[in-house]
């Protein structure tokens, strides 16, 4: 497994850049060792998805599921190298090391070793690229599990849980508002119509609604945040001071609880949006903020008595469960692939997408327990 690490960390697949090397890789490990890979390639061949399997035919088995892309470094202050590993306190350092790339160094090694049992149950390995930048790339190995003819019976996807069985994590839409008004110069103002303060009125509306969510909306103890959120992550415009801006964008997110009228939340946000320009019109027609949907993924809400909670509860003697903050590929395989799934996986992300990203070498110990339990469970039929 260290080898593993050492080799996939050294891997700079932060998502806007090729994961190809990094897969390659992995699939001549795999190969070496006599079992079935698969690549899914992009359009442009420099970043893959990877599926591979080992032991009988026919049956769904368990996928261990993970994604390769990591975030980027540049901005951060780093006190060690971020694309080598460097193990020291009881620590592996490195971009990846907790979100994920620890877990698929461990689901790694446990393929090799199944490789080597004669397995009455098989197992499976699922690696992506683009989760970071919103479970993009898994779309396409989804695709193709969609139409096998036998799919997986359980999934265990690998984000950083403390080891913790995870049942379920928050949806999220991406969002963007696009505002237009009339450009002029600075010394006349009130003559043109900001974009800029068209956006920051927008923001506005944006808070209230998450207010009132966060009041009166629903609410699920199991989370850190118990309702559904609202956020405004990026926006810009303009060009210089002296030039009143005739374009803003703004991107904002919801990350929802099962349950919340998603659709309704951008309903009353696009009539927040009207409501804003209206009144302007009669003096700047082209006045507008246009709300568009960019991407989005669903969530996860395994039940906690559910098949696949009992069998990885049995892996790693967990007596409870939890729900996670951040979002994983784990809602679409759920949802769009129709296989029950758990998050567990080694590390914290609270160390995530941080300078010195780390995971310690215990929670990496108890990750391949958990998963030399699963493939003594596999050869034995159970």
């Amino acid at each position: 497994m260290r080898d593993i690490l050492e080799r996939l960390l050294a891997f700079d697949t932060v998502s806007s850049r090729p994961n190809m090397a990094l897969m390659t890789y992995v699939k001549g490990l795999l190969e070496e060792a006599g079992l079935a890979v698969t690549l899914v390639p992009d359009a442009e061949g420099g970043k893959a998805n990877l599926y591979a399997s080992t032991g009988p035919a026919g049956l769904g088995g368990v996928m261990l599921s993970g994604h390769t892309d990591v975030v980027p470094v540049e901005g951060q202050t780093w006190t060690k190298p971020p694309f080598a590993l460097t193990e020291a306190d009881g620590r592996y350092y490195g971009r990846g090391a907790a979100d994920m790339k620890g877990f698929v160094a461990c689901a790694t090694a446990a393929m090799l070793d199944a490789a080597r049992r004669p397995l009455k149950v098989p197992l499976h390995l699922a690696l992506s690229y683009d989760e970071e930048i919103g479970c993009m790339g898994v779309r396409s190995l989804i695709d193709l599990l969609a139409d096998a003819p036998v799919k997986p019976r359980f999934c265990i996807v690998g984000e950083p849980t403390g080891m913790q069985v995870a049942t379920g994590h928050k949806g999220k839409v991406a969002l963007r508002a696009t505002c237009t008004g009339r450009e002029g110069h600075s010394a006349l103002a009130p003559m043109a119509l900001n974009a800029l303060h068209l956006a920051a009125d927008f923001i506005g509306a944006v808070r209230r609604l998450q207010a009132e969510v966060a009041a009166t909306g629903l609410k699920d103890g199991d989370y850190d945040v118990p309702y559904s959120t609202l956020h405004v992550g990026k926006m810009s415009g303009g060009v210089q001071v002296n030039i009143v801006p005739n374009h803003a964008v703004l991107d904002f997110e919801i990350r929802s609880l099962a349950g919340e009228d998603v659709a309704g939340l951008i309903r009353r946000l696009e009539a927040e949006a009207e409501a804003i320009v209206a009144p302007l019109r009669a003096e700047f027609p082209e006045a507008a903020i246009k709300v568009e949907r960019l991407w989005d993924y669903p969530g996860l809400g395994t039940p906690s008595d559910a098949a696949v909670v009992n069998f990885v509860k049995g892996l790693t003697g967990a007596n409870g469960t939890i729900k996670v903050a951040f979002g994983t590929e784990g809602g679409l395989f759920d949802q769009r692939l129709g296989v029950p799934t758990v998050i567990c996986g080694p590390g914290s992300m609270a160390q995530g997408h941080k300078p010195d990203e780390f995971v310690a070498v215990e929670q990496m110990d108890r990750c391949q327990a958990m998963l030399a339990e699963l493939v003594n469970r596999l050869e034995a039929g159970v």
